[in-house]
């Protein structure tokens, strides 16, 4: 597949108009790009490459002729058109959770496992959660050293995790602030702007949210590691862009700082940034718009033997979606 025929799905909204900046940006292979949304974006105009393509209204008859198509629409959504495509001749990459814990679908983060993009059998490839992508990138070159057996995490997460309307609804709190209005909520249960809200999905019947419970379950599937447990608490706090996670990490070997820091050094998608003496580590600020993820704090857990902690952050939007996908697109045309 040297230059395939690429469907961006979902091309309007956030990650939707993000692939499409990444595809640009890295030069991605593509023949013909079809830019499919919903019927109320259909006939948009949206420029690549210096030429406007029309958004297409989406349909169980959209991807005759397509080799890749990129999802970045609900999972609902997903659950309709992703098999719609497969069936058609399409090797689809999904962004949302539908297919995420199917045992026939690979969960896949180029920098750690991608081999399994050999293995397709329902042509979906799932992109996993944004705060796991995140995470998994610091962890894993430290788990290839260690092994990983328990993961404790804290999630601080941007309002552009919930879309365009997050995003839009911490602006006008905001403003409404600086003016003395009134402030409403609409997108989160209580008000975001200066706040931190611990909460991220629905909360389940053990008292862990869905948000949460990816982390030990995509973890898992990710690193064919079916042992690691992992506990997470996510908390949406008032950041535009980029996630944010604080991690102890316990291992079944004795973890070694100096080679940790090394590991990362040399592992792909992830830099250090770690000098205590100058009070030097990775910010929300460090990674919006970047593709790398950001690392550092790196130290000895002094409550958990075997264990190390560290602060990782990355955007979401880019790393956490997009241009995971367009990685795995790339594998695909590589293969």
């Amino acid at each position: 597949m040297e230059k395939p025929v690429v469907a961006v799905v979902g091309a309007t909204g956030a990650v939707g108009e993000e692939i499409l900046r990444c595809l640009e940006q890295r030069d991605t292979p593509v023949e013909q790009l079809r830019l499919l949304a919903s019927a109320r974006s259909a006939g948009k105009q949206i420029h690549f490459k210096g030429t406007s393509i029309t958004v297409d209204e989406l349909t169980e008859d959209s991807f005759a002729g397509v080799d890749i198509a990129l999802f970045s629409i609900g999972s609902g959504v997903a659950e309709i058109f992703a098999p719609a495509a497969a069936a058609a001749g399409a090797t689809v990459i999904d962004n949302s959770s539908a297919f995420r814990m199917d045992d026939e679908v690979p969960l896949i983060i180029p920098e750690i496992n991608p081999e399994d993009v050999k293995q397709v059998p329902k042509k979906i490839i799932a992109n996993p959660n944004c705060t796991t992508i995140v995470t998994l990138i610091a962890l894993n070159p430290l788990h290839q050293l260690f092994e990983c057996q328990r993961l404790i995490a804290s999630s601080y997460q941007a309002v552009s995790g919930s879309g365009a309307e997050g995003i839009a609804e911490l602006q006008r709190q905001v403003e409404a602030h600086v003016n003395g209005t009134p402030m409403e909520s609409s997108i989160y249960p209580c008000q975001i702007a200066f706040n931190a809200i611990p909460q991220v999905e629905a909360i389940l019947d053990n008292g862990y949210t869905k948000e949460e419970m990816k982390m030990q379950n995509e973890t898992r599937k990710i690193l064919h590691a079916n042992g690691i447990k992992a506990s997470a608490t996510c908390v949406r706090v008032p950041v535009f862009r980029s996630h944010s996670v604080s991690v102890t990490a316990q291992f079944a070997h004795q973890p070694d700082l100096e080679a940790a820091r090394q590991a990362i050094i040399n592992a792909p998608g992830i830099q250090l940034k770690d000098d205590r003496e100058a009070s030097i580590y990775p910010t929300t600020l460090d990674t919006t718009n970047g593709d790398d993820c950001y690392v550092g704090r790196i130290r000895k857990d002094i409550a958990l033997e075997r264990s190390l902690a560290f602060w990782v952050v990355g955007d979401q939007v880019r790393k956490g979606a997009a241009l995971n996908a367009v990685q795995i697109a790339e594998l695909l045309i590589e293969s």
